[in-house]
């Protein structure tokens, strides 16, 4: 498995803060993979993402990329974030007009990358006639539907009540599949993390710094028969144990 990204040395410091929200990230993302990074709050996993993502650059350090220019990103923040004016069509079509496409050219990726999320039947409604979960497959829908490389997720399900997450663990897992992309998801849940990653990076804070990584050994399906499994729990007991680790090694 190649790497997509090679993150190097990545230190940021925000004014006014008596220590840098991230020191010294050391962090590969791979082609294809599910990476869930965690950690507790304020160690720095959104800053991450937005460092990955290019939406802040470094004080010190690289994102090295293969081949040698960013590939095709999309983003889920923590809210959804949709045009509250605007239909479920014209929030989801947003980065094809933006990239130059008609709304005729871009009609029949959103109505099949709207489908893929279930939510075919709503076109034409505005998000405040959406559930929260809705409006989360909505976001992805938006994230994914111009085909990007790499997909990065900040804690989108943490808001939603538990049967709507799992919902939502199992969509997304699907989309990955069809899609290919590769996926960076951050969470502060060890039980989301074990039931969605092929591998997880663990943070501890003050700095912000990757501490361990765990390869979790499974194949693409997941579903019911994991969660009720023994593979399942011991999963959940080693990354339990990283984080604890990583919490005791935070000063």
């Amino acid at each position: 498995m190649s790497a997509l990204a090679t993150l190097r040395d990545l230190r940021l410091a925000f004014p006014g803060e008596a220590e840098p929200a991230l020191d010294g990230v050391r962090l590969e993302i791979f082609s294809g993979e599910m990476l869930c990074v965690l950690g507790p709050s304020g160690c720095g996993k959104s800053t991450l993402l937005r460092l990955v993502a290019g939406l802040e650059q470094p004080d010190h350090g690289d994102v090295l990329w293969r081949g040698g220019g960013a590939p095709k990103i999309g983003f889920v923040f923590q809210e959804p974030n949709l045009m509250p004016w605007a239909d479920l069509f014209a929030n989801v079509s947003l980065p094809l007009r933006l990239a130059g496409l008609s709304r005729r050219d871009a009609a029949p990726k959103v109505e099949d990358i709207l489908g893929r999320v279930g939510l075919a039947d709503r076109l034409r409604a505005l998000p405040r006639e959406l559930s929260g979960g809705m409006k989360m497959r909505a976001s992805i829908a938006r994230a994914l539907v111009d085909e990007p490389e790499l997909l990065l997720l900040d804690e989108p399900f943490a808001a939603l009540d538990e049967i709507t997450r799992w919902q939502l663990n199992d969509a997304l897992l699907d989309l990955r599949r069809r899609s290919g992309a590769s996926v960076v998801f951050v969470t502060h849940s060890v039980y989301e993390s074990a039931y969605l990653a092929d591998r997880v990076a663990i943070m501890r804070a003050r700095p912000g710094r990757i501490d361990s990584q765990l390869r979790l050994e499974r194949g693409p399906e997941r579903g019911l028969a994991l969660r009720r499994g023994a593979l399942f729990a011991e999963d959940c007991a080693r990354i339990a144990e990283g984080l604890q680790q990583a919490m005791e090694r935070a000063p």
